[in-house]
């Protein structure tokens, strides 16, 4: 409402007159707008602006440049952000190319893995917001962290972190990523210890003195493995045998996996070479179980009974009985192929060389525990009445002489089509193949030639 004098009202242009004066100082073309009714106050955007409602809560110093020390871009004391000075909307519109600079500089962090950019842009973010939590040291005392098949740096951070061993995952992974090596940490039992800064925890589990892992070789026998167990497991000798032999039925063995009473060990066969944590505290039939599991799965991967009728055997285990053969006689893939396809010649009923034996002395050597090349004159192995003596009985034996690993399994599913009935290894790298006892005694000849060889240079 105007004052009294004035009909034009004080902020028309007109020359009111205020406070006693006749002079109105607010009457110039630089004069402030009229103040609105609260209903009408909110401005209204400049042309061209895009500005959303919500935006000036973003406030974080990374956001809004404010720590930069760009005193010139704040906004002059006395400002009035509601008024229509023009100086609200350059100080907004500030704010705004702030915020697209940091989202850009983001963008080009994270997808800026050439040339050093992401390493750069993670340092920037450290120097932001600072490292992540971590020891420093070596730590103090003991403690064993299984680390599962699969897992990846976080996981295996999370693991730690729960033991103690080092205080946040940002840092281990962060060590693990500044560590040349840090990808190559395996599944298995290490022995660390509390307190470790997380750079000293990745050199340590990259040492194999803090890997507790049995390593399982292609061909092994589950005697064998047996004492490797009881040796790390820290157990009187025969401990792991007892607990394999007792709860053989009760470790996860497929259905088709129980063969005939003459096998000697049931779980033959189904400790499939890999490496698997072994440490002390760990139950003998927890590690059979996860052994027994990984020969299960590897099986599994193919139809073992489809096959096992493709090539006239009786059942998944008699694959697998052949496998143990192959892993046994042969040294290299090429050769277990064609160690296969005797296998097979010498079972076919019509085989007049062998007439369905197979003679091999890998399974003399599993009858008895060791592993020799000469076992002496034929006539006397085939006095030996074992249902495994393959100088005595006819076909496979009862169940597999050892572990095979994936290259026999796959060469006695696909053995080497060839007429051959014997083999003989002359050196360590060359094995000669036979279709005749007469060529064999030939290549026999060989064998014992260069044999004499290697005795005279000892």
């Amino acid at each position: 409402m105007p004052y009294a004098g004035n009909p034009a009202g004080p902020y028309d242009g007109g020359q009111d007159v205020g406070y006693g004066s006749n002079q109105d100082y607010y009457g110039t073309p630089d004069a402030y707008p009229p103040p609105q009714p609260p209903a009408q106050r909110k401005a209204e955007p400049e042309p061209g602006s895009e500005w959303e409602e919500g935006q000036e809560d973003e406030s974080h110093p990374f956001f809004t440049g404010d720590d930069d020390g760009a005193e010139g871009e704040r906004d002059e004391p006395g400002t009035d952000r509601r008024g229509g000075n023009g100086r609200e909307r350059r100080g907004r519109t500030k704010k705004k190319s702030h915020n697209g600079f940091a989202c850009l500089f983001m963008s080009v962090v994270l997808v800026g893995g050439v040339g050093g950019v992401g390493y750069v842009g993670f340092q920037f973010l450290q120097s932001k917001f600072g490292a992540p939590p971590d020891f420093v040291g070596e730590g103090s005392g003991s403690v064993q962290v299984e680390i599962p098949q699969g897992a990846g740096g976080y996981e295996i951070a999370s693991i730690l972190v729960k033991s103690g061993v080092v205080k946040s995952q940002g840092a281990f992974v962060a060590a693990q990523r500044q560590n040349p090596k840090g990808n190559s940490i395996q599944a298995g039992v290490y022995t660390l210890s509390k307190g470790m800064s997380a750079a000293q925890a990745v050199k340590t589990m990259l040492s194999p003195t803090s890997h507790n892992a049995l390593i399982i070789p292609e061909g092994k026998r589950n005697v064998w493995v047996y004492e490797q167990m009881d040796k790390r497991l820290e157990l009187k000798k025969g401990s792991t045998a007892a607990v394999a032999k007792a709860q053989a039925n009760n470790l996860g063995l497929p259905a088709w996996a129980k063969g005939s009473k003459d096998i000697k060990d049931p779980l033959e066969g189904f400790l499939f070479p890999a490496s698997y944590p072994v440490a002390k505290g760990m139950k003998p039939e927890a590690i059979l179980k996860k052994m027994v599991a990984r020969a299960a799965a590897e099986y599994s991967k193919v139809d073992l009974e489809a096959e096992a009728d493709k090539l006239g055997l009786k059942s998944p285990l008699q694959v697998i009985t052949v496998a143990s053969l192959v892993q046994a006689e042969g040294k290299y893939k090429h050769d277990f192929d064609k160690v296969a396809r005797v296998v097979y010649n010498r079972l076919e009923p019509d085989n007049t060389e062998t007439v369905g034996r197979l003679e091999f002395d890998s399974t003399v050597n599993y009858i008895k525990a060791q592993s020799r090349l000469d076992l002496g004159a034929v006539d006397n192995l085939r006095k030996l009445k074992d249902p495994y003596n393959t100088y005595d009985i006819k076909g496979l034996p009862p169940g597999p002489i050892g572990n095979p690993g994936a290259e026999a399994l796959q060469s006695a599913l696909d053995p080497t089509p060839g007429p051959w009935y014997y083999f003989v290894s002359v050196t360590e790298d060359k094995t000669l193949f036979a279709e005749t006892n007469e060529e064999h005694e030939r290549n026999r000849a060989e064998y014992e030639k260069q044999s004499k060889k290697e005795s005279a240079k000892r």
